[in-house]
């Protein structure tokens, strides 16, 4: 007891002053609004900061799972719109002796499988990409491979785990395509040698094209569906001696980034190419 007044007497002043400038400390932050904010808005920046950062590692680390369902997601989207069905009944309500209205029975005939891009060229005559998939998930060669973006190829070889896809960058691609403008329709080719530019041709010069026309697959061949986009209308030129626009088309896939893609299984591409191998050839074929 002893030791504590005379160590209370001793440093006394000291004691006093620590005293005073808390008091006036206090008083000054509960009486003035600004250092009051100054101190509330600090404490919250460096609160936020730390949320932040740790919600950015946590994005980090479940962002591989948020692609994943992003992707089934999608998938289960697109095999829901319309051009992934063909109709196999239909019915006529008649009124008055007119027809009012058709009601029509859809069965699915295009379905998707996620694909991740393992490796891929764009700088080459003919180019190519492998994907994370194979014969045991269902891809068959011929399949029609897109990305959100745009068309990507056909698949060219598969083994049990693994498919090659030759890319559009490639020699004759024949992917017959449209102008959703008008309708007129040709063959996707790759003239251009570049990795963002291909071309549409067949295309009649009895009538303008636009600049930025939208272009995407006409669905003829039964690997693309109708409808997928292919990019849009870049440059258009006539062609010396013929009645055809030259039409260079801005791919909307970019080959140099490409990552996820989709194959596409047709459930009826069988039923398809057998009834068009009855086909007659043309005396001029032979």
């Amino acid at each position: 007891m002893k030791n504590l007044i005379a160590f209370l007497r001793r440093f006394r002043i000291f004691l006093l002053f620590v005293g005073l400038q808390f008091i006036a400390l206090a008083t000054y932050f509960s009486s003035l609004s600004f250092p009051r904010s100054q101190y509330l808005t600090t404490s919250n920046k460096v609160t936020g900061n730390i949320m932040a950062a740790r919600n950015s590692v946590t994005h980090f680390l479940h962002q591989d799972e948020t692609n994943r369902e992003l992707i089934k997601a999608n998938k289960r989207l697109r095999e829901k719109i319309p051009e992934n069905y063909i109709q196999i009944s239909s019915t006529e309500i008649i009124v008055r002796d007119t027809i009012r209205d058709t009601d029509a029975t859809y069965e699915q005939q295009y379905t998707y499988i996620p694909a991740t891009v393992l490796k891929s060229t764009y700088d080459k005559r003919n180019n190519y990409m492998s994907l994370n998939i194979g014969r045991k998930q269902g891809i068959k060669k011929g399949m029609g491979v897109f990305s959100e973006s745009g068309i990507v190829g056909t698949v060219y070889q598969v083994s049990d785990h693994f498919s090659l896809v030759k890319t559009i960058l490639s020699m004759n691609p024949n992917i017959d395509i449209m102008l959703v403008e008008d309708g007129s329709f040709g063959f996707l080719k790759w003239e251009t040698h570049q990795a963002r530019l291909a071309n549409l041709t067949g295309i009649s010069n009895d009538k303008p094209i636009k600049k930025w026309g939208k272009v995407i697959t006409r669905g003829g061949g039964g690997i693309f569906p109708r409808g997928l986009a292919v990019g849009k209308v870049y440059r258009v030129s006539p062609i010396e001696g013929r009645a055809l626009w030259n039409v260079e088309i801005l791919l909307g896939t970019n080959f140099k980034k490409v990552q996820k893609v989709y194959v596409i299984k047709n459930l009826l591409k069988g039923e398809q190419v057998r009834l068009e191998s009855t086909i007659p050839k043309d005396p001029d074929d032979e």
